[in-house]
């Protein structure tokens, strides 16, 4: 049973790693709710097919399967937006942090020896963490660095707020150097789609990183070699 549960925790945590910085669809899209509210009512919820779908989710966001059971978005259009704008950037770091996760437990030892470095994991191997233990090793210059990131990020965002005004699409940091986003509206919003569920899925995984460790005291690297580890080993 605990080997099959490691395996759904890193199952999900490799399919969360793509698409990590594509935008949601904007305001535009909500502004169609209110058409679309007779024809939400009296429909079922796609992701709890025995409760009526929210009025407030009416399809219109990508991603949108009428899951709100605590109506939290249901107060008014800015709420929802800001709902959504807060699931983007938590899906994003989610999406980073399942990838830095494991690779923390299993280069950052190696790295920090051939650098002559301390090592940063705790002393069970597994990535620093409130749970774990560890963030004390942490030098000052990196929570530094995070926070200034952090900080030209959300000002990014608020730049773009202010210029496209009501057309400001909640997410939107006008980072896509490699042009990956469609032009076209369908492509838009697929793209947009897979972005919030491999969002979803991390963040469901980095909570089962943090909850395993914490419970089996080993890194995830160890509990399910077989993901991290040559197959001819």
């Amino acid at each position: 049973m605990r080997l099959s549960m490691d395996m759904f925790l890193f199952l999900v945590s490799i399919v969360g790693t793509s698409n990590a910085f594509t935008s949601s669809p904007s305001t535009s899209c909500i502004r169609a709710r209110t058409s679309l509210n007779a024809e939400v009512e009296g429909e079922m919820s796609q992701s709890l097919p025995f409760v009526p779908r929210p009025k407030h989710l009416d399809g219109s966001l990508a991603g949108d399967v009428g899951f709100d059971p605590f109506g939290f978005g249901s107060k008014d259009e800015a709420t929802l937006l800001y709902m959504r704008e807060a699931e983007i950037k938590h899906s994003r770091l989610a999406m980073l942090a399942a990838v830095g996760w494991p690779l923390a437990e299993l280069f950052d030892k190696k790295i920090a020896n051939f650098l002559d470095l301390p090592v940063a994991l705790t002393k069970s191997g597994a990535s620093p963490s409130l749970l774990n233990g560890g963030l004390d090793k942490i030098e000052p210059e990196y929570w530094v660095v995070v926070a200034s990131i952090a900080g030209l990020a959300e000002l990014s965002s608020q730049e773009a707020q202010e210029e496209k005004g009501k057309d400001y699409t909640p997410g939107d940091c006008n980072f896509d150097p490699l042009g990956l986003f469609p032009e076209d509206k369908a492509g838009q919003l697929a793209m947009q789609t897979k972005e919030i569920k491999h969002g979803r899925v991390a963040m469901m995984a980095i909570l089962g990183f943090v909850v395993q460790e914490a419970l089996y005291r080993t890194p995830v690297t160890a509990e399910t070699p077989f993901f991290f580890n040559p197959i001819w080993n």
